[in-house]
């Protein structure tokens, strides 16, 4: 099984830029999908966690000349930020596309690092775990990709008591190992708890004040233990979208945990059954529907929320331009009923198009204004359109 999204987005990508970037948490799937695109093509791959390779690219300029001709593709390259300015300097005596696929773990690094040495020469995608309408074709696949999360090992795992012990022996080899290796080098039980506030809090308004109080370490604190985990790539913060209509805005941005598996693993839920009856249940199936949206998002459009102090509040924007093309309201569950907040939200923002999506499998109008409810898998249809 494959990441059928991003497959052909990268095959183009490779068709049309001499460097391609993959980015994605650890273990989405990223090497695997770098060996199914290299098929029928000559490859020289190198992974600068193996040391024997870090030692073959010290020279990287001497390493990589003589594949000018081949595919090279380079495994967790944020980890060698001197390799960027060599490949800028290969690149430009040959810009053949397809010449270099560089995976990594760590976002914010290689990004940096591309834009630096790279700009104009490089592409940089980013890679999810699993995503609904790769999975899912049914109720039942659908509860099973929300309830143990889109990673390949937790997913295609039919037994749900192995499913779980993955995420959390997945989860400790972030906390001991994976922030280590970026850098940050933090006192381990405590990030694991920072991660279970987190958890806690999923959804809710970032408020770096409390959860350093119950962590017992300054607000500065707080606030570099969720740089550090943002590195990771597991964490969505969400902004709030600013206008000026004369209105008290919420100014703190909201915190998911990007994958409901992991986020109930930090909880301990382990069946459908303990995750219904968990006051989290609404707040992790608005986590799952904002990653899937995101995932299919046109170019250059970008997500964020709405909240004043006077009750007016919208799940989800979808922005274009500095506008806000599309008002999300998220809802777990059979029926789909926005509160009034929504509807003041719509009035605040006038959205070209209003959604409430749900779990049902109906396309239904509400009453009031243009709101429609819609399954998540319409939503993503309509977004694909655009």
């Amino acid at each position: 099984m494959i990441h059928r999204v991003l497959f052909s987005k990268v095959e183009e990508s490779l068709k049309v830029s001499p460097a391609t970037a993959i980015t994605g948490p650890r273990q989405c799937g990223k090497t695997t999908l770098a060996q199914l695109l290299a098929r029928n093509k000559k490859v020289y791959f190198f992974d600068l966690e193996n040391p024997a390779d870090l030692f073959a690219l010290e020279d990287p300029i001497f390493a990589l000349q003589p594949y000018s001709e081949d595919m090279v593709i380079i495994d967790e390259a944020q980890r060698m930020p001197e390799i960027f300015p060599a490949l800028r300097v290969l690149i430009d005596q040959n810009r053949r596309p397809g010449r270099f696929l560089l995976l990594g773990s760590s976002s914010p690094d290689l990004r940096r690092q591309s834009a630096e040495s790279l700009a104009g020469r490089i592409i940089t995608l980013e890679l999810t775990p699993f995503l609904e309408p790769e999975v899912v074709n049914d109720t039942k696949s659908r509860d099973r990709l929300w309830l143990q999360g889109g990673f390949p090992p937790s997913f295609l795992t039919a037994d749900k008591k192995t499913s779980f012990q993955w995420r959390i022996q997945y989860l400790r080899d972030v906390v001991e190992r994976d922030l280590g290796l970026l850098g940050f080098r933090l006192p381990p039980e405590r990030m694991w708890r920072f991660l279970q506030m987190l958890a806690h809090n999923h959804g809710q308004l970032w408020n770096k004040t409390q959860l350093a109080r119950s962590l017992d370490v300054g607000a500065s604190t707080a606030g570099r233990y969720l740089d550090a985990i943002l590195q990771t790539l597991l964490v969505r913060r969400l902004q709030p979208f600013h206008v000026n209509l004369g209105k008290r805005l919420i100014k703190s941005p909201k915190i998911y945990i990007r994958d409901t598996g992991l986020l109930h693993a930090l909880l301990g839920l382990q069946t459908r059954e303990q995750l219904l009856g968990h006051p989290v249940v609404g707040n992790s199936w608005e986590g799952y529907v904002i990653e899937n949206i995101s995932a299919f998002l046109p170019l250059g459009w970008e997500t964020g929320f709405w909240r004043t102090s006077g009750g007016s509040e919208i799940d989800l924007l979808l922005i274009s331009g500095g506008n806000v093309e599309i008002a999300v309201e998220i809802k777990s569950g059979l029926t789909p009923r926005p509160g009034k907040g929504f509807y003041q939200g719509c009035h605040d923002l006038k959205p070209r198009e209003a959604w409430v999506v749900y779990m049902g499998n109906k396309i239904m109008p509400l009453n009031r204004g243009k709101a429609e409810a819609i399954p998540l898998a319409e939503a993503i249809r309509r977004l694909k359109s655009y």
